[in-house]
């Protein structure tokens, strides 16, 4: 099995996402954790963080400065378009993360930061009831200044934690862990956009059978349409029209980048 370093990646719109297949990926991140190799942070890609790469150069800097895993159909609509297949795996962030720690069977300290504190408490306690050989410690909710987050620093130096889990949506937490995240922090640190709400039950999953027709976003849309009809009645028009772009400036034609 290739080190991550050494792991094929596709440019999707100017993005390097890693192609990977669900077992490999799972296989690759226990080597992150266990193994003595530098701290690894990891950003998920779907087609609205795309759209904001595409206008927030911070955030564009901190996905590049991360391994970004691809997240949803859109990416898959986009590695199709440049690359002429799919994506390996739909490696969201949601079920990813969860069959991560279920998979990894030895012992882990997980911080958690992020959510409204009754949120973050409520997956900490979800993750514990799912992984009890694990140890979850929630951190700061997402409502700390992040202008100074010295203390917040100080608590994960603290813990020294294996995983650290920061959802503050995007582009805040991928541009917060750009500027903080160091050494102590994590061995392996994860942005994670909405997973708690999802873990704590805040938020429900869509069925299965919606989530197999990789159309999962619909449900999202029906649950909360004020706050996400921008995302994606706007956004992925929005989405296709950069990929379109992209395709036709001959750029993102290879079928993989090396590391």
């Amino acid at each position: 099995m290739p080190a991550l370093e050494e792991v094929q990646h596709r440019d999707i719109m100017g993005i390097r996402v890693a192609a990977l297949g669900w077992a490999q990926a799972l296989d690759e991140l226990k080597c992150a954790i266990y193994g003595n190799g530098p701290q690894r942070i990891f950003n998920f890609l779907n087609a609205n963080n795309a759209n904001l790469a595409m206008r927030n150069t911070r955030y564009r800097q901190g996905l590049t400065k991360s391994e970004v895993l691809p997240d949803g159909v859109g990416v898959d609509i986009a590695s199709r378009a440049l690359h002429g297949s799919a994506f390996p795996a739909n490696l969201n962030g949601t079920d990813f993360i969860p069959a991560l720690l279920v998979h990894s069977e030895k012992p882990l300290k997980v911080a958690l930061i992020g959510a409204r504190s009754d949120i973050l408490e409520r997956a900490v306690v979800s993750f514990s009831a799912a992984t009890p050989w694990h140890e979850f410690i929630a951190v700061a909710d997402g409502y700390f200044d992040k202008t100074d987050s010295l203390k917040v620093l100080a608590d994960l130096s603290a813990i020294n934690p294996d995983i650290t889990l920061v959802a503050m949506g995007s582009p805040s937490q991928e541009i917060w862990i750009d500027s903080n995240i160091g050494q102590g922090h994590g061995r392996v640190v994860f942005g994670v956009g909405a997973l708690f709400d999802f873990v704590s039950g805040a938020v429900p999953r869509a069925p299965e059978t919606i989530r197999n027709l990789r159309l999962e976003w619909v449900w999202r849309l029906f649950l909360e349409p004020s706050r996400l009809w921008r995302r994606y009645i706007l956004g992925n028009p929005v989405f296709l029209f950069h990929l379109l772009r992209y395709k036709l400036s001959g750029a993102g034609r290879q079928a993989g980048l090396s590391a």
